[in-house]
């Protein structure tokens, strides 16, 4: 296959925010799409992590060394179906990453279209239409050093004649396809896509030309089909409509949202999905369902398991995730910075897997620090005493209530989650707080 036909007639799973994480993309395969990008990833934050095969859940990991933290999780399902989309602002750096994913990935796709103000301060995303010279110097530079195909997705200019010059000017750096969102970047999901450039810049490029930014009128892969005609463009980029429901790729009809969602559950739980990601992702697929009685139950969830447990996967997450351990699963919460190691004469501490959930505490009252304080003063000791060292960017601490240490094992983000979580263990290791209703939540294993 040659690199323009990877994308030709093609039906995709655009990039999207938070939304683009391995169980949606591994979703959008099996319900009929070609392809499936990734989030965009800063370059940054790839060149700073360590790629690792994890053998239990059988991905390739690329970690954040400074924190422990999953950049990009793949797996060999998709390998040969998805585009790793870089934000970047640097050809060397540009460069570099996309040397480091190449022989994980289908291909790289360059942002030039992100309209948001962190990727525009950054001179990355939409900031590289008007600064052609650099979006040039990027794409050559990636694609003299890789073997992968490489594009680029932008918007239009406000000007058709300046919008198709800009294209043929990518197009001469010899990118493999391009991708086209029909808006400018000042113009956002009311304004209407403009069809007449997708249909001008597909008739003056010789490359493979991604319409995308129709989701306002796309709710069945009958209407993917009808955007892809009438934008006459070679395939078909699918980003909000997909984001609601990911069956919308199906040749077979959409699937209900409840299946959706189940499907979806499963591969969270089966690639040990962050909670946060997956709550995102299924907040947005529920959208107006979060008033109903299940929505309402939804919204106080923390963790995958809770979450799981409203659509009756319990047993499935209990022993998927139990598997996963007897395994060796590192899992989110057991990262600690990198070559760290602990002094030897800490022995003496009390130390539990307890992880500080904020939103468990609607009330300052209720918050830990604050009821191990109320306790001790009920006991006549002192004080409680928090010991907190950072390395890197992750936190730990140790609490001293008369006269005995206590920490979590966890290693937090912040200070203040890190003495929290200290004092869940005193807490817990005295008899305030129940264990097995801990456990229920997901905060004590």
């Amino acid at each position: 296959m040659s690199k323009n036909e990877l994308y030709s007639d093609k039906i995709i799973l655009a990039p999207m925010v938070r939304i683009g994480t391995l169980p949606t993309r591994l979703l959008a395969l099996d319900y009929g799409a070609d392809l499936v990008y990734t989030e965009e990833i800063i370059d940054w934050k790839l060149l700073r992590s360590k790629r690792r095969e994890n053998e239990v859940l059988g991905t390739i990991d690329y970690i954040d060394l400074t924190d422990g933290t999953v950049v990009f999780r793949t797996c060999s399902r998709e390998t040969s179906q998805v585009i790793l989309q870089i934000g970047t602002s640097d050809p060397d750096r540009a460069l570099k990453v996309a040397q480091l994913v190449e022989s994980d990935v289908a291909g790289i796709d360059i942002n030039m279209g992100c309209p948001k103000e962190f990727s525009i301060k950054g001179g990355m995303g939409a900031a590289l239409l008007y600064q052609p010279e650099k979006a040039e110097n990027i794409l050559k530079k990636v694609i003299s050093g890789v073997k992968c195909p490489v594009t680029c997705k932008i918007r239009v200019l406000e000007d058709l004649d300046e919008t198709l010059k800009l294209c043929k000017r990518l197009e001469s750096c010899g990118i493999a396809a391009i991708a086209v969102h029909g808006r400018t970047k000042y113009e956002r999901q009311q304004h209407s896509n403009r069809i007449e450039f997708l249909q001008m810049i597909s008739e003056s490029l010789s490359i493979p030309v991604i319409a995308n930014g129709g989701s306002k009128e796309i709710d069945t892969f009958e209407d993917i089909i009808h955007f892809k005609e009438k934008t006459k463009c070679s395939s078909v980029m699918v980003a909000r409509a997909a984001e609601w429901n990911v069956s919308v790729f199906s040749r077979f009809g959409k699937k209900p949202l409840d299946d959706v969602i189940k499907a979806y559950l499963k591969y969270a739980v089966d690639y040990d999905n962050s909670p946060s990601n997956t709550k995102y992702c299924v907040q947005n697929m529920l959208r107006e369902l979060q008033d109903t009685e299940k929505g309402k139950k939804f919204l106080e969830t923390q963790t995958l398991q809770q979450i799981c447990e409203l659509w009756d996967m319990q047993d499935y997450f209990e022993t998927t995730h139990e598997k996963q351990q007897n395994e060796g699963l590192i899992g989110r919460r057991d990262v600690c910075p990198v070559n760290y190691q602990p002094p030897c004469n800490e022995i003496d501490i009390i130390e539990m897997e307890i992880s500080f959930l904020r939103s468990l505490y609607p009330r300052d009252p209720d918050l830990p620090k604050s009821k191990l304080l109320m306790w001790t003063k009920s006991q006549g000791y002192k004080i409680p005493f928090y010991e907190t060292k950072q390395v890197d960017k992750l936190f730990q601490s140790t609490v001293t209530v008369n006269g005995n240490k206590y920490r979590s094992s966890f290693w937090e983000k912040n200070k203040r989650w890190a003495e929290q979580g200290a004092a869940l263990v005193c807490l817990c290791s005295v008899g305030v707080l129940d264990s097995k209703k801990l456990k229920h939540y997901g905060i004590l294993r």
